[in-house]
């Protein structure tokens, strides 16, 4: 089971110019569409003397979450590029934006192409990469007489503790790897039989 993913986690700048029209490039990394559309207009008003402010973002542990945006350029001209970039680097949450400014000479289809391509491209390679792992979480219920043993295998598993409650009935929520939720909860299940 494979419960690790490649995600960046600074803000990378790229740059890309091609007949005079310059492309700058943004790699954020993100959780959500939401801080996709905050940054979104963000850039938009930052660079509002721009011509495009196209992206393209990856989200979740697999990357089924993900959308290409033109902004204004002809289709698949932009977006689709730079999303390739996330896919050919198997990274995700993550977005990446290239601002445009025109320089007067159009590019075509194909130049558009590679010119956010290689912008986004650029931003990506000064990104710093880094492996996180997919977790998930439980919530176990017990009797008080029972603490001794569940913190034993809270100090061996070694998961996250989000939240716990040690009043009449006690309950504790972990969050694990994936992988060793299995493990964590046998473990935890064969204290009510002891």
């Amino acid at each position: 089971m494979n419960d690790t993913y490649i995600t960046i986690n600074n803000i990378a700048e790229g740059y890309y110019t091609e007949k005079r029209s310059k492309f700058y490039a943004f790699a954020h990394h993100v959780t959500s569409a939401d801080e996709v559309k905050e940054l979104f207009q963000k850039y938009k008003k930052e660079y509002y003397d721009a011509r495009h402010v196209c992206y393209a973002y990856r989200l979740g542990p697999d990357g089924a979450e993900f959308r290409a945006n033109d902004d204004g350029e002809p289709s698949s001209t932009a977006g689709k590029p730079i999303l390739g970039v996330l896919l050919s680097a198997s990274i995700t949450d993550v977005v990446v934006f290239v601002v445009r400014y025109y320089g007067g000479v159009n590019l075509g289809t194909g130049g558009l192409i590679v010119a956010y391509r290689e912008a986004a491209q650029d931003a990506i390679a000064h990104a710093t990469q880094e492996e996180r792992s997919v977790e998930e979480q439980l919530t176990y219920t017990f009797a008080y007489p029972q603490m001794n043993a569940v913190m034993r295998i809270v100090k061996d598993m070694q998961p996250r503790i989000i939240a716990q409650d040690f009043q009449t009935t006690c309950s504790i929520t972990l969050s694990i790897r994936k992988s060793l939720m299995p493990q964590l909860k046998a473990r935890l299940d064969s204290i009510s039989f002891q």
